[in-house]
């Protein structure tokens, strides 16, 4: 049974991997395509040191695994459901977004 405990730590663990933008296009890239490490960081215009430390991020918080295949390693979400999240989390952002609440949101900067 899960606890609320259990349930507020998946989720600071999901926030701690998007609160990186290089973790959030990895999870974004892999979402898209199942990948291999020097696929990704060509794709992210990264090297390869610093992707594998983001790897293991995302590997330590349970949102992506490492698939063995042969001398390769492809990554994958650990869930599907984990990308239909990120597409949920997508179109709110975007929609709270677009949409300005406050009148004077340019001259407060609130918005």
């Amino acid at each position: 049974m899960l606890t609320l405990a259990t349930d507020l730590d998946a989720l600071t663990r999901f926030g701690r991997a998007l609160a990186d933008p290089i973790r959030a296009q990895l999870l974004v890239a892999i979402r898209r395509e199942p990948s291999y490490p020097s696929d990704l960081a060509d794709a992210l215009g990264i090297s390869r040191t610093r992707l594998s430390n983001h790897l293991a991020c995302l590997r330590d918080c349970g949102l992506v695994v490492a698939i063995p295949e042969g001398r390769r390693t492809r990554y994958e979400l650990a869930d599907a459901r984990l990308g239909h999240a990120l597409d949920d989390l997508r179109q709110a952002v975007v929609a709270v977004a677009t949409d300005v609440t406050c009148v004077d949101a340019a001259e407060k900067d609130c918005c």
